[in-house]
């Protein structure tokens, strides 16, 4: 994992983050965090607060698309009584409220012209004047910021101040879309199962279709997902496909010869597909462990330490034209299969007796159960 609070994932794009998170929390600059909707970017601002000088102090989160502008100043800066039309009383605002913390803007990018003005000020001065009020006063803070949308190309629309953006911007964590980390679907898949509980487990057919769908709203569409699936499913039941939601479920055509045809046990189903794309790599570099780590997204000691917790075992064989042979430690000994029949292989994985050769100039078997499936 990735040592962040809340950051699951170990595919390169999440590995990528959680540097820059380590980097920009020990440094305590302003932080602008970019990413789709529902990618977690306020999982990563919690981070930052949590791992840096200011953790244990006041983390203040503020939506500013769901404020009008007005609002949104009461909100943050506060107001004097009579400052305005049903200002019957002081109210301190929550920047103040988030002295010697941290205080996250997200949607930083709708906010007007006027507002990106005055937090501009408070940026650069260290101070906050409530509305109707002419006495500043001191504050210190930790902003960091979130957009769904690109802020640079906000600022060459004009839509947002350059200054502003330049002074947010000191260090930027550009979040990646989960179609773009399909690896991580199964570890991500397994943290919800565990936080849900009743549930045993995700059929590998499940997870096939989970790991085929884009998921447009990233983490959290995920997220409900499982949490809707485990409604459908009963405690104490598997999630299977047919308790997906239906644009989920449209995944199943392109995945359902890659499913096995029988029930995995509960616990393997979150491993299979993790076998399945480690002997693909495997295989497609020849079993070059440097190569198939780094087609992986991570290190030569963590692809070992993967084929450990998987079972799965490098060997080479002795001959003129040596051959390495991957399979998992506790499988029966593999043929060695001729030639190489593109029509007999799914996803990687053949059921043996089919042709299947040494086109990677390498075989890879896995098992699942007391059944065995080999891929070349």
């Amino acid at each position: 994992m990735t040592g962040i609070p809340g950051l699951i994932g170990e595919s390169a794009a999440v590995r990528r983050v959680a540097a820059l998170v380590r980097a920009a929390a020990a440094a305590d600059v302003t932080v602008l965090i970019e990413g789709e909707t529902g990618t977690g970017k306020e999982v990563v601002a919690r981070a930052l607060a949590a791992l840096g000088a200011r953790a244990g102090r006041p983390f203040v989160a503020v939506n500013c698309a769901a404020l009008a502008d007005g609002m949104l100043d009461s909100e943050l800066f506060g107001h004097r009584r009579g400052a305005f039309t049903g200002a019957d009383g002081e109210r301190r605002g929550l920047l103040e409220s988030a002295d010697r913390g941290t205080v996250f803007l997200d949607e930083i990018g709708t906010t007007s012209p006027a507002f990106q003005a005055r937090l501009l000020r408070v940026l650069e001065n260290a101070e906050v004047r409530a509305v109707g009020s002419d006495r500043a006063r001191r504050v210190d803070l930790r902003v960091v910021a979130a957009s769904n949308a690109p802020l640079e190309d906000a600022v060459a629309r004009g839509a947002f101040r350059a200054d502003l953006f330049y002074r947010l911007a000191v260090l930027t964590i550009a979040l990646p879309p989960l179609r773009e980390r399909r690896e991580d679907v199964a570890l991500l898949v397994e943290h919800f199962v565990r936080g849900l509980g009743g549930v045993a487990g995700v059929e590998s057919a499940a997870l096939a279709c989970l790991a085929a769908h884009d998921f447009p709203g990233n983490v959290r569409e995920l997220r409900n997902e499982i949490a809707r699936a485990a409604v459908l499913a009963g405690a104490g039941g598997r999630i299977g496909v047919e308790h997906l939601s239906p644009r989920v479920r449209g995944a199943e055509a392109r995945t359902a010869a890659a499913a096995p045809r029988y029930p995995p046990a509960p616990a393997a189903a979150m491993a299979e597909l993790e076998r399945r794309i480690v002997c693909d790599a495997l295989a497609r570099h020849a079993c070059n462990l440097t190569r198939a780590a780094r087609d992986l997204g991570m290190s030569r000691f963590g692809l070992r330490k993967r084929m450990r917790r998987l079972g799965v075992a490098v060997r080479r064989s002795l001959g003129p034209t040596p051959e390495r042979v991957v399979r998992l430690a506790r499988a029966a000994p593999v043929t060695t299969l001729p030639t190489r029949d593109a029509s007999t292989i799914d996803s990687g994985f053949v059921i043996p007796g089919s042709s299947v050769g040494r086109a990677f100039g390498c075989e890879v078997a896995a098992s699942s159960g007391n059944r065995r499936v080999t891929s070349g």
